[in-house]
């Protein structure tokens, strides 16, 4: 798999696990992300920093949660090394 099919991927099962939870909250992620680091989900793929702070600013009580759904929603994709490393990066 490329490396555009992974964050394709990847920003697909975020939005997935993100939207399930409620609209406002997603759109409000959406909307830190635009605000204070200027850019999008697809973005942070390079910086899960960013989507970090902002997932734990919007969901403080679910955060970790949050990041086993999207091992889950990913399944075995989670286990490719940019994925699994930027998954990771979240955990920290």
């Amino acid at each position: 798999m490329s490396n555009n099919d992974s964050r394709a991927a990847l920003v697909l099962s975020i939005e997935i696990v993100l939207m399930r939870r409620g609209g406002p909250q997603y759109h409000q992620v959406l909307a830190k992300l635009e605000n204070y680091y200027d850019c999008r989900i697809f973005d942070c793929f390079e910086h899960p920093e960013y989507l970090g702070a902002v997932i734990k600013e919007v969901y403080p009580n679910d955060y970790q949660k949050i990041i086993d759904e999207f091992k889950i929603e990913l399944d075995e994709m989670a286990a490719q090394k940019e994925i699994a490393e930027f998954l990771k990066s979240l955990e920290n």
